[in-house]
């Protein structure tokens, strides 16, 4: 237990670090944008730090540190490239920003995206301290391999196929090809799929089973926080929505409904 104390403070201090720099980004160029840049990249950092300095199992530590860093960057460049394709900050912090602050803003954007970091990164942390699984208990430490992988790789297509739509001219009004004819927000819930596999990875030594916190974390921001809502919301009069959102599941991909 001890050295996941450790481990956590060392991550959370990290954390502080990577945030405070991210601050002096966002003042620099004007964006509040940045902070979704550092998201993926923060995470993988913390994944870095528990395979360099952890003292546990060598073959969770390479395992979760690659799937993290892989996703992280991977994430990190797609939102930095869309960060500069625009010469505006991003309209959710834009809203957000309304009345408050420079150090409200700051606090409320860097600050609990700090916390969310280090709450997400739980099971990563226990993995870095803790023993291999044995026995039967490395069949569900595949099983989260294999969501994890699929998840980056839900995400990535998403993320992609969403790219390609938004450079279609004339562009059809609703995206419901590919990945998004079946889910309204793939790339969410490939995101999910991701930390949900990361948990299994880590639940297989004690105290890994603790850090449930993580996914259920997660899962909570995609869906009910800054995700889904705010994506639902910001499509809200667009022609033909009505019809997309009747046959589209909202989050897990299922095939369309058929009148």
């Amino acid at each position: 237990m001890a050295d996941f104390v450790r481990m956590s403070l060392a991550s959370a201090v990290l954390l502080v670090l990577i945030q405070c720099g991210a601050a002096g980004w966002s003042a620099r160029v004007g964006r509040w944008a940045v902070a979704d840049v550092v998201w993926g990249p923060g995470m993988a950092a913390v994944a870095l730090l528990g395979l360099l300095a952890g003292p546990g199992g060598i073959v969770r530590r390479v395992v979760l540190t690659v799937i993290v860093c892989a996703w992280g960057a991977r994430l990190g460049s797609h939102v930095w490239r869309r960060m500069r394709g625009h010469d505006r900050d991003d309209p959710r912090y834009v809203r957000m920003a309304e009345g408050r602050s420079r150090t409200t803003m700051m606090l409320s954007v860097f600050g609990i995206q700090g916390l969310t970091q280090w709450v997400v990164t739980l099971p990563v942390q226990v993995a870095a301290v803790s023993s291999d699984p044995d026995g039967s208990r490395w069949w569900i430490a595949v099983l989260g391999v294999v969501t994890a992988c699929s998840g980056t790789v839900v995400e990535a297509v998403a993320d992609h196929q969403l790219e390609q739509y938004k450079r279609q001219d004339p562009r059809p009004r609703i995206m419901d090809r590919g990945l998004w004819g079946w889910s309204r927000h793939p790339n969410y819930f490939g995101d999910a799929c991701v930390w949900v596999g990361i948990f299994l990875v880590a639940a297989t030594g004690w105290p890994g089973v603790l850090t449930v916190v993580s996914p259920i974390a997660m899962v909570g921001l995609l869906v009910w926080g800054s995700g889904v809502r705010l994506a639902e919301r910001a499509m809200d009069g667009r022609p033909g929505i009505a019809e997309y959102r009747e046959r589209t599941s909202v989050f897990v991909p299922w095939p369309p409904r058929t009148r």
